[in-house]
């Protein structure tokens, strides 16, 4: 959609954000010729008659509400398939890119951007109208400190929908309120629970619960309480303890009553604690920042043709008595103002001289002098014309080794990977084509160039086509690789490469024993990567691991230096079934860091209790167990009740041996 009008009034430049439900733009009022932002619906929504109704009351809704902490909403329509909002475009970036970029925020950050976040939503309360969908991703940060929270209305718009189905949780997992969870419903209290879960991550730099699917995240908010930020980063003061406990109580009536109260709570708090005052930074490596870098600029409008093209003017037209009334077209820009000539008097008119003569006039010098200075004149002529020439040789070849060898590198935002190269190679220079991850262009379209467009580069020379790769993912880096190319490939990859020190590896020493998080995890854009250095092997103590689960026992093994090569298993009556009996070599024994070991597990079976089941049943599942069965009874009857087992219930028993029952009758 870059470059496409929507209305024939706003111009889409290029990406900030895509979600589930929507892209974000970078665009331009050209009615107005300033800066907005587009938030463009799913082409889905737009046959929908109900979700429109709903988009357009809650823009107006929203569009009423004065605060400066409230993303403004300018306008709402629909453009072919494409529903869409216009709003104000907060320069600077999103509170989710700078907990990436800085980590927790100590209180008084955390206040900076709470507050005004509150008192906007609580003007909305008191207008009657629920965000439901507070999180980072929702909270501006401009280049100059200021604070916005945006897209209210929009989730009501679309559980609104006839498209959405009943059972789908409309809003982010990780901030919805128990009874979002379970009923749907939302109102001032369900937005107070989603601030206080903004506050935990502000805090900790991580959300209170964690899953494997949005839905086992939400149900457990149901079920457990937020536990206190103290509990996972140290310093946070028991007052914003307090405060997060309060707006994220399960049951509603046990919460703040709406955002006005608890912004005003978290005012007292402020001031019992004496927090000093913060001016919050905007995220340095935000998508906003990204886009402005890739806007489509205004189409320069023609030139008009001069009104005076020739060497003299005929002044011979006369005056009108009554000048016509020249109407100028509104769309023009420029007036031109042209007054007819008048005729020349004739006492104003050039006479020839009165005695015109051929030659030269008789100056009453020598004629020996006049050739002379004719000569001189001739020679200065000469060097004149050999000085112009020069200066003119040296002019162009100044020009063209400092500007006229050079190119500016055109802008190919939004455009695909061939028409990119198009224009590149009409623009003169040789072109190859590099992947490049990005967080918010798709897979396969043209992040950019390198170098970047329009920098100055000489006519003729390379310049790479950057496409995106998708979300960036750590390489695939193996032990021993050289440090500097390991941290290049990880820059490449979109990521940031952390000096994370040594560790004992069988890697050379000085090279790459292992990155963290591995190769193939996805991360956001500019995320750490940890890069641990060999110190080479060193003599270590083999650590004891008996009695630990198989994946206890390769965590401690791996902090001591230690790889686990393989696993094999032996009976042992004394550990638990599936648990390490041992290494080889044995614990205690010393061994170079990086060596490989061999973990040994248990490979008894645990008894299970047969007591009070027929001789029948109990025989089964003894056999599927891979035991052999004896019993003693008076008479061979399957029906006879087991009534002792000769291992006890829970015992190691060695694979094959055979137990033995007693059953009556």
């Amino acid at each position: 959609m870059i470059g496409q009008m929507l209305e024939g009034r706003y111009r889409i430049d290029a990406p900030i954000a895509r979600g589930g439900m929507s892209m974000v733009f970078r665009g331009v009022d050209t009615r107005l010729d300033r800066p907005v932002a587009i938030k463009v619906m799913d082409p889905k929504f737009a046959s929908d008659r109900q979700f429109l109704t709903r988009f357009e009351l809650e823009a107006r809704a929203v569009a009423k509400l004065k605060h400066p902490s409230l993303v403004a909403v300018y306008d709402q329509g629909i453009d072919g398939d494409h529903p869409f909002l216009i709003m104000e475009l907060v320069e600077g970036g999103t509170l989710r890119e700078l907990l990436r970029e800085r980590g927790p925020m100590p209180p008084q950050a955390v206040r900076a951007v709470a507050e005004p976040v509150l008192a906007a939503v609580g003007v909305a309360h008191a207008a009657g109208l629920v965000h439901r969908d507070i999180k980072p991703e929702n909270v501006l940060i401009s280049d100059s400190g200021e604070v916005k929270i945006a897209d209210f209305g929009l989730v009501r718009a679309v559980a609104s929908a006839n498209i959405t189905s009943d059972s789908v949780i409309l809003g982010t997992a990780a901030y919805l309120s128990p009874e979002q969870v379970t009923s749907g419903n939302a109102d001032a209290r369900s937005d107070v629970y989603s601030a206080g879960v903004l506050i935990f991550e502000m805090l900790t730099g991580r959300t209170p619960f964690s899953g494997d699917t949005s839905i086992s995240i939400a149900l457990q908010r149901v079920e457990k309480d937020v536990p206190a930020p103290s509990r996972f980063i140290a310093g946070v003061p028991p007052e914003f303890d307090e405060l997060v406990a309060h707006a994220t109580a399960r049951e509603p009536a046990h919460r703040f009553a709406d955002a006005t109260e608890m912004a005003g709570e978290l005012r007292r708090i402020a001031r019992e604690l004496q927090l000093p005052g913060y001016r919050v930074p905007a995220p340095q490596d935000s998508a906003e920042h990204l886009s402005a870098k890739f806007r489509v600029g205004p189409t320069p409008a023609p030139h008009a043709a001069p009104a005076y093209t020739g060497g003299a003017t005929e002044m011979t037209t006369r005056i009108p008595a009554d000048p016509p009334t020249v109407q100028v077209p509104p769309q023009h820009q420029h007036t031109r103002v042209m007054t007819a000539a008048r005729e020349i008097p004739p006492e104003y008119a050039p006479q020839p001289p009165a005695n015109p003569r051929p030659g030269p006039p008789n100056s009453g010098y020598p004629s020996e002098f006049i050739e002379d200075r004719g000569k001189s004149r001739r020679t200065v002529l000469v060097w004149l014309g050999i000085v112009v020439t020069l200066a003119l040789l040296l002019g162009v070849g100044g020009w063209w080794l400092g500007v006229g060898r050079y190119e500016a590198v055109p802008s190919i935002a939004g455009l695909d990977t061939q028409r990119a190269v198009a224009a590149l190679q009409a623009a003169g220079f040789e072109t190859e084509t590099k992947n490049k991850a990005s967080d918010i262009i798709p897979v396969g379209n043209v992040v950019g160039t390198d170098p970047p467009a329009g920098s100055k580069v000489v006519k003729g020379s390379t310049v790479a086509v950057l496409v995106s790769s998708g979300k960036p993912k750590v390489p695939e880096i193996t032990a021993g690789q050289d440090v500097n190319t390991v941290n290049e490939a990880i820059r490449d990859a979109g990521l940031t490469p952390v000096d994370a020190g040594e560790v004992g590896s069988s890697a050379p020493k000085g090279s790459v024993a292992k990155v963290e998080p591995g190769p193939g995890t996805v991360l956001p854009a500019g995320g750490t990567v940890k890069v641990y250095r060999s110190s080479g092997s060193q003599p270590v103590k083999l650590p004891d691991v008996r009695g630990k689960t198989e994946e206890e026992a390769r965590a401690a093994l791996q902090s001591a230096g230690i790889s686990v090569t393989s696993t094999r298993t032996q009976f042992d009556a004394k550990v638990k079934s599936g648990q390490v009996v041992g290494t080889d070599p044995a614990a205690g024994t010393m061994v170079d860091s990086g060596k490989g070991v061999v973990l040994i597990l248990n490979d008894a079976i645990e008894m299970p209790n047969v007591i009070g089941d027929n001789v029948a049943s109990a025989r089964a599942e003894l056999q599927a167990l891979g035991l052999q069965v004896s019993v003693r009874q008076l008479a061979s009857n399957d029906s006879s009740i087991v009534i002792s087992q000769s291992t006890a219930p829970g015992g190691n028993v060695e694979a094959g041996s055979t137990v033995t029952l007693v059953a009556l009758p």
